[in-house]
């Protein structure tokens, strides 16, 4: 508990109206998208790189934590004061500072929201890629925090392939800045890199400079629907094979497409076990062949149907089908654990099949869907925390899933990060020496514990 003297510094620090210590005020900053939740002793909103230099520095000098927050859309509690201590919201910094069309940069502030700058820049014919599907609320800041994907990723890579420079606020309170707006720079250590993923334990992100791309003359969406996972699964690889990279592949399989067919009743096939969203971009003719080539190279793998988008209504129309698989789930059970497991491609129906053993042995609900191009699949364990003992198998279920996707050379997270939610598993993909070497990171920029604390490793 932060005592009133502490709480008149900090207003001191950013103004009185941006400091909230009132019960529903932060209540409001004590949970994200898991099913976790811990109330902070405060919340404080700066605007400046400054006003969080100084906070950090007032932390240090009396021993209380800070936990970065961007829109608090995160899966696994990585901005969750667990503990207690300020929670630190970077929404008020929420400018695009500029966007320069010569030489393909924007400079932004962390608190911009991910559609709103996709939307900019797109105003200027240039191209954001990075799509989390938390855009329309998710923050930038948040983003590079947890090196967010998306759909796109599969052409056009993760949030750290677009972040050239960052300004960031170190645990101590020293403002430094990494990187910058050349596209080559080997001077020194990548700091950058290392700060993108980091999940708000290094340091409080003020700036980011990013990587813009021209953007694509048009696209083109195909829903394909396949009579097996394995015929899914294979016309990702002789979809790529062909050299034909699409912007998306997305997969559902079977349990997802009975969720969303059972509520929604879109007219899919019964025969249907999977499901491909692939969608290409760039010009024109050149898109239109690649529509053609890729119903060509599925039509032998057990394809059902294949339905292609005339225009951006239809496109948007195949869309749905994806969109509404979240909304879906809750028929299945109310309490969802949102798993983003990643496998080489050609290893997703190995995976997707250990995934169904798991289901059937702890008897619980397990639905797959997700971005089948880079093999990161969302595993979603359904259970209703209400029947005595589903929570238990939930966690069992997890840890087995984790092992099995690591067993097929993957990893047990591809987008969500580690947090809390995938602390108790992080040894199971990390050696000890790989865990001594980041948390000796964290000490030498970190000394007092101050930022973030307990999140990422077993404390």
């Amino acid at each position: 508990m932060l005592d009133s003297r502490i709480i008149e510094k900090l207003k001191a620090i950013v103004g009185a109206g941006n400091v909230a210590t009132g019960a529903q005020e932060l209540l409001c900053y004590g949970y994200d998208a898991t099913q976790m939740e811990f109330h902070p002793d405060a919340v404080v909103h700066p605007a400046s790189a400054e006003e969080v230099s100084a906070v950090l520095k007032l932390a240090n000098a009396e021993r209380f934590p800070v936990f970065p927050r961007g829109a608090g859309s995160g899966f696994t509690g990585g901005a969750l004061p667990k503990g207690g201590g300020v929670v630190l919201v970077t929404t008020r910094m929420n400018r695009i500072l500029r966007i320069d069309t010569e030489n393909l940069i924007a400079e932004v502030e962390p608190g911009v929201v991910t559609e709103q700058f996709q939307l900019e820049v797109e105003k200027l014919g240039l191209f954001y890629p990075p799509d989390p599907a938390s855009l329309k609320f998710s923050t930038l800041g948040g983003n590079v925090a947890e090196n967010a994907g998306g759909p796109r990723c599969v052409k056009y890579g993760v949030t750290r392939d677009f972040v050239m420079g960052l300004e960031v606020v170190l645990p101590t309170g020293e403002i430094i800045r990494t990187g910058g707006e050349t596209y080559k720079g080997v001077v020194g250590y990548d700091l950058t890199r290392l700060l993108c993923g980091s999940e708000g334990t290094l340091g409080v992100i003020t700036k980011i400079i990013f990587k813009l791309l021209p953007l694509p003359d048009a696209k083109k969406t195909m829903l394909t629907i396949f009579d097996s996972i394995d015929g899914a699964a294979k016309a990702v690889s002789t979809i790529i094979g062909n050299k034909i990279i699409p912007t998306t592949l997305e997969f559902m399989d079977h349990a997802t497409l009975q969720c969303v067919e059972k509520r929604f009743s879109l007219g899919i096939p019964e025969t249907g076990r999977a499901v491909l969203l692939i969608e290409v971009d760039g010009d024109r003719e050149l898109i239109e062949k690649q529509a053609g080539r890729i119903q060509e190279l599925v039509k032998p793998l057990g394809l059902v149907e294949c339905m292609v988008a005339k225009d951006a209504a239809e496109s948007e129309a195949l869309w749905k089908v994806r969109r509404l698989v979240s909304p879906s789930l809750r028929d299945v059970n109310p309490t969802k654990y949102n798993e983003d497991i990643v496998v080489p491609r050609s290893r997703v129906p190995d995976v997707i099949r250990r995934i169904d053993a798991i289901a059937q042995k702890y008897a619980i609900p397990i639905v797959n869907f997700g971005h089948a191009g880079d093999g990161n699949i969302h595993v979603n364990v359904m259970i209703d925390k209400e029947i005595e003992g589903q929570e238990e198998k939930a966690h069992g279920a997890i840890k087995e899933i984790f092992q099995a996707a690591l067993d097929l050379g993957g990893t047990m997270s591809g987008e969500h990060g580690v947090g809390l939610a995938k602390q108790p598993y992080i040894s199971l993909e990390l050696k000890p020496e790989q865990v001594a070497a980041m948390q000796a990171i964290k000490r030498a920029l970190d000394p007092n514990n101050i930022l973030n604390p307990g999140k990422m490793f077993p404390v």
